[in-house]
């Protein structure tokens, strides 16, 4: 059973995905970000409705106050916590070595386990909250045991200098999926990490390159030559980075399982890499543009606002027409923000969505009849931990 198109009709679908963005866009600004739950949540609604496998549409049904609060009582909590562990830092700091270099090294340490808790956490609600043919998917609740593996992993793969990459990969996924539910039906990652190896290669080649680039300018008098090479590398990286997040992508969909289901990706690594770049470029210039446009628009009000003169001592005064000069001056500069996220969503994400939605297949299907419901999990904190860790902003 292929799964359908994200959607049908491509400009319409971008040019309401447009509308969406930008108007709940402006009112997160308006309300001081408030407003971010509920338009997390309806493009959430929006994004899953768009897909559906077998003609039936995923459902997405997480509530926006959920959201609020599990971010009120996640700031509570890590506040407590990085007040308490930085202030004991900071006096074993000072003690020892008579200064905060310490200190601020081992507290970013430290946030770095609760960033993988998070990223975990996250997930799992996102998945308990979403349904398929009025079927809940879930995921056990093994955060800590995802945080300090992927710490593990992560301290393995770059003390090696990568080359423990696809062995970091394939583990971590492998123990998100093996974890995850639909209904009572368990996930299941097979394969091994030895099948990313493949896709690492032009990977490992451009880092070679730049390594190649950085001795030569060490032991040369070239310098241009290596420079040039070495900034040649940057660019070559992204692409083989692409290359390889899609082709693992297609290996480890392929060996995943949910009983008798199987599953199928012909995501093309071309196609995604020519959308995050044509799409970011694109976003960027039209950014830019507005962001000018609204500049020269600023400039044009603050003249006229002062006789046709005005120095930069106007903005002190917070008597009109200088505090109308900071509002709207505040207002231009998040105005660009949420220009650039809506033009993101347009021509990045769901372009992409789209692509990862039309290339997979659903194998085995007639087994789907057997699956049954599982009970809510009602995960109280919702997203709050990766909200709080600014961790939340993707959908």
């Amino acid at each position: 059973m292929a799964a359908t198109n994200l959607y049908t009709d491509f400009i319409g679908k971008r040019g309401r995905i447009f509308r969406m963005a930008f108007g709940m866009g402006v009112l997160s600004v308006l309300t001081v970000g408030f407003y971010r739950f509920w338009m997390k949540t309806r493009l959430r609604r929006y994004y899953w409705s768009s897909i559906r496998p077998g003609g039936q549409p995923l459902e997405y049904v997480g509530d926006p106050l959920e959201k609020l609060l599990g971010f009120f009582i996640a700031v509570v909590i890590l506040a407590f916590y990085i007040g308490v562990v930085n202030l004991i830092l900071m006096f074993a700091s000072f003690s020892l070595f008579e200064g905060n270099t310490a200190a601020y090294f081992v507290s970013f340490i430290g946030v770095i386990p609760l960033w993988f808790y998070a990223r975990y956490r996250a997930r799992r609600y996102v998945l308990a909250r979403t349904r398929w043919r009025g079927i809940r998917f879930g995921v056990d609740p093994a955060a800590w045991g995802y945080a300090w593996r992927a710490m593990v992993y992560w301290a393995l793969t770059i003390a090696s200098g990568t080359l423990l990459w696809p062995l970091m990969s394939y583990r971590l996924e492998k123990y998100r999926i093996d974890r995850t539910w639909y209904g009572d039906r368990a996930f299941k990652q097979g394969g091994n990490a030895r099948m990313l190896i493949k896709g690492m290669i032009p990977l490992w080649a451009v880092i070679a390159m730049g390594a190649a680039a950085g001795v030569a300018a060490f032991f040369t008098e070239d310098i241009e030559s290596a420079l040039g090479l070495g900034l040649l590398s940057v660019p070559l990286l992204g692409i083989a980075w692409g290359w390889y997040a899609v082709r693992s992508f297609r290996v480890l969909t392929a060996t995943k399982t949910a009983g008798a289901i199987t599953f199928r990706s012909g995501a093309r690594a071309p196609r995604v890499i020519g959308i995050y770049v044509l799409g970011y470029g694109l976003a960027a210039i039209l950014t830019a543009i507005a962001g000018a446009l609204v500049s020269f628009l600023y400039l044009a009000l603050m003249f006229a606002g002062n006789d046709m003169s005005f120095s930069l001592d106007d903005l002190d005064n917070l008597s009109a027409p200088g505090i109308a000069l900071q509002i709207i001056g505040f207002a231009i500069y998040f105005l660009v923000f949420v220009v650039w996220a809506t033009l993101r969503h347009a021509f990045v994400t769901l372009p992409i969505w789209r692509h990862y939605a039309e290339t997979l297949e659903i194998i085995g299907s007639e087994s789907l009849h057997d699956i049954r419901q599982r009970d809510r999990d009602e995960h109280r904190e919702a997203e709050g931990f990766a909200e709080a860790l600014d961790l939340g902003a993707a959908i």
